[in-house]
Formats: structure tokens, C-alpha cells, sequence
């Protein structure tokens, strides 16, 4: 029994240590702050281990897909990406973080290298996707099931001659590359009828990467909001504190009602060979702007505590 008293010091100690907020409004917001915290944290992690893949396909290797997937079609041109995520078509740099903060964030996507046919099908579009699902499966791929579609298209300007139209989106996966081919039954000279994307899978560290991030971000959004908690407890910039981390945390937990039941709705709404990156589940970069105007309210919420005098008492001290 003569061990246990300085065990229990050591454990209160501890505790205190690692971030126990004060009792009050931080009792609410630290945990929830250290939470979102993680997810970001883990989601940048995974952004990270998006560096581990292999690049988008070169020209020769879509050339032998699609030729193998597709023959007899003229796929014209194949168009190969910048980098592995881009803006509009672009790699991201200075000139489009501007782009992303200012509403049209949903645009940075993973590339992919493409290539289409223009005119009337040469024959049914429903014997493309027949040939195609036989030659993706006879060349290893797992191939899932077709998307069909249907749309009234217009022959002329005054849409005196509508026609009725069949979309059907093919999807299908082998190793780390993703083919997702749309074929239409249009007979516009000047439109597509049929168009092919091909473009890779997440790297396997992806998820080992997002997990570890959002465990060690929220140990850290821990430790740090409830060391804030503490060292403003009593004091008058306490209020001041409160409120402005509880506006970043409002701020940073907004989009996920939103976005995550409508990702989950699309995922279980057509196939998905690979789920979306971890960030956009969070709403990012699309709501970045909240996340920025979070990150300040954040900053100068810590500034306030680092400048707050310590308090003399022993327990204080013990922080």
C-alpha cells in the first residue's frame, strides 16, 4: 500500500499535464476542438501520403488501354495531366489559392489523363459497352456494374427535333488504376459519344497516414486547448478566449452536416472503386475560408493565453 499515494500523485499529475480542461464552457469546447483538430491533422496526413503514387497515366499506357478496351473507336488526342491534383485542369500554385478560398474550392480534384470520340456512335452504344466489359474482364480488371442514364437531347438550336438519349457510365479498376468511360447513344457531330478517364487509386499509406494523423492531431488539439483552458482560469482574457475558440470550433465542425451525409449518399448511390479524399469528407478545401477565418480565431486565442500572467498558487505553478 506504500506505493499507491505517490502512484495517485503521479496519476493527478499527469492528468493535469495532458491537457484536462478547467470546468466551464472548455469542459465543452476542448474536446471538440481537439477532435476536429485530429480530422484536419488527418487529413492533411493523407493529402501527404497522396505523394506516394505512382503518376497519372503517360500517353502510352491509355494508348494500350484503350486500344485494348476500346478497338475501332478514335480516341483523337490523349490529354495528360500537370500534377496529380489541379485547379480548372491547372497544378495548383499561388495564382489559384484564390480559387480555392473564395467558394470554388471543390475544384481541386485528382487529375486524371483522358481522351473522347466526337460524332455518332459507329456502332449501338450498347454494343460498346458489351465489347467493353468483356475486354476489361478478360484483361484482369474488376468491372462494376454500368450506370444507365436517360436524357432528351436537341438535333437544332429550337429544339424542333428532340431526341431521347442513352448515357451509360462504365467504371472499372485494376491494381491502382481506374478506368471510367462514358458512352452515349448522341448522334451530334460536335459532341462526344464516347469519353474515357484514366487515373490512379489511393497509395496504400493513404489510410495508415490519415489514421496515425488524426490520432496524434487530436492528442495534440488536447493538450494544447486544455493547457489554454488552465492558463486562463480566473483570469478576465478567459471570456475573451472562450469565445473565440468556440467560434473556430463552430466554424470548423460546420461543414460536416452537410458533407458527409451527401458523400455518403453518393458513394452508396453509383460505384466507387475509391472512396473521395479524407478532406473532402471535412469540406475542404471548399469551406476553406471557414477553416481560415477558424485558424485565426485559433491563433489569437493562444496569443491571449501565452500573454496571460501566470497565477502563484501552488497548483498553478503545477501546470
Amino acid at each position: 500500500m506504500s506505493g499507491t499515494a505517490p502512484a495517485t500523485r503521479f496519476a493527478r499529475r499527469l492528468l493535469r499535464r495532458l491537457g484536462r480542461p478547467v470546468s466551464g464552457p472548455a469542459v465543452a469546447w476542448v474536446p471538440l476542438a481537439a477532435v476536429v483538430c485530429g480530422l484536419f491533422t488527418g487529413a492533411l496526413a493523407s493529402r501527404a501520403a497522396w505523394e506516394t503514387s505512382r503518376p497519372q497515366p503517360d500517353r502510352a499506357e491509355a494508348a494500350a488501354i484503350l486500344t485494348e478496351v476500346f478497338p475501332g473507336h478514335d480516341l483523337g488526342e490523349i490529354d495528360t495531366p500537370p500534377a496529380l491534383f489541379v485547379v480548372y485542369g491547372h497544378a495548383l500554385r499561388l495564382s489559384t489559392v484564390k480559387t480555392l478560398v473564395l467558394g470554388d474550392g471543390g475544384e481541386y480534384q485528382e487529375s486524371a489523363t483522358g481522351a473522347g470520340a466526337l460524332g455518332a456512335p459507329p456502332v449501338p452504344a450498347e454494343q460498346i459497352v458489351t465489347v467493353a466489359r468483356e475486354r476489361l474482364t478478360g484483361a484482369g480488371w474488376r468491372v462494376y456494374d454500368p450506370q444507365v442514364s436517360d436524357r432528351v437531347s436537341c438535333a437544332d438550336k429550337m429544339c424542333a427535333t428532340p431526341q431521347a438519349v442513352t448515357d451509360t457510365a462504365l467504371t472499372a479498376r485494376r491494381d491502382d488504376t481506374i478506368l471510367n468511360a462514358s458512352i452515349s447513344s448522341q448522334t451530334a457531330v460536335d459532341a462526344s459519344y464516347l469519353s474515357v478517364e484514366l487515373h490512379r487509386a489511393p497509395p496504400p499509406l493513404v489510410v495508415p497516414a490519415g489514421v496515425l494523423g488524426t490520432v496524434l492531431g487530436a492528442v495534440a488539439g488536447w493538450l494544447v486547448f486544455g493547457w489554454v483552458s488552465r492558463r486562463t482560469e480566473g483570469r478576465r482574457s478567459r471570456g475573451t478566449v472562450n469565445g473565440l475558440i468556440g467560434v473556430a470550433t463552430v466554424l470548423w465542425w460546420l461543414p460536416l452536416p452537410l458533407t458527409v451525409p451527401s458523400l455518403l449518399y453518393h458513394h452508396l448511390g453509383e460505384p466507387h472503386p475509391a472512396w473521395h479524399p479524407y478532406w473532402e469528407w471535412l469540406g475542404q478545401p471548399t469551406a476553406s475560408l471557414l477553416f481560415l477565418v477558424g485558424a485565426v480565431c485559433v491563433l489569437l486565442a493562444l496569443g491571449l493565453a501565452a500573454g496571460t500572467r501566470r497565477r502563484t498558487t501552488p497548483e498553478a505553478s503545477a501546470d
